[in-house]
């Protein structure tokens, strides 16, 4: 499989992602959307632990695939917010955590007005490339 990620001459500097993600692969892996809710369906309290829950259930669903986090073409990230501090927030605990790899590829982040579970704060979308 092969996996190029470009920032293409006269765009926008990114903050880790690129702008175009080509993938040649014989299988693609859609994750649910992830979200921060643990085996037993609660919901962490809090942005930060949230975004903890998602990157383990992140972690756990794309090694069930048999993919990793370097697999990953693109991720599109939901955050319940209109401040861009906390999507800055979200963004850097995502990047630095063990799925950091995840969101070299294209990727969205978007504050939003409200997400499906009572109390849920942020939700994760993936697509994974394989051979």
């Amino acid at each position: 499989m092969t996996i190029e990620r470009q920032n293409p001459p006269g765009l926008h500097t990114t903050p880790g992602y690129h702008h175009v993600t080509v993938a040649v692969s014989s299988r693609t892996v859609y994750l649910a959307g992830q979200c921060p809710l643990s085996a037993d369906g609660s919901v962490a309290d809090g942005l930060l632990p949230q975004i903890d829950q998602v990157v383990a259930n992140t972690a756990l669903a794309l090694a069930s695939a048999g993919a990793s986090p370097a697999d990953v073409v693109r991720t599109v990230i939901y955050v319940v917010t209109d401040e861009r501090e906390t999507l800055s927030a979200a963004w850097d605990r995502l990047t630095g955590s063990e799925i950091g790899a995840a969101f070299t590829s294209a990727s969205t982040l978007l504050g939003v007005a409200q997400l499906g579970y009572p109390g849920q704060l942020v939700e994760l979308d993936v697509t994974a490339a394989l051979d």
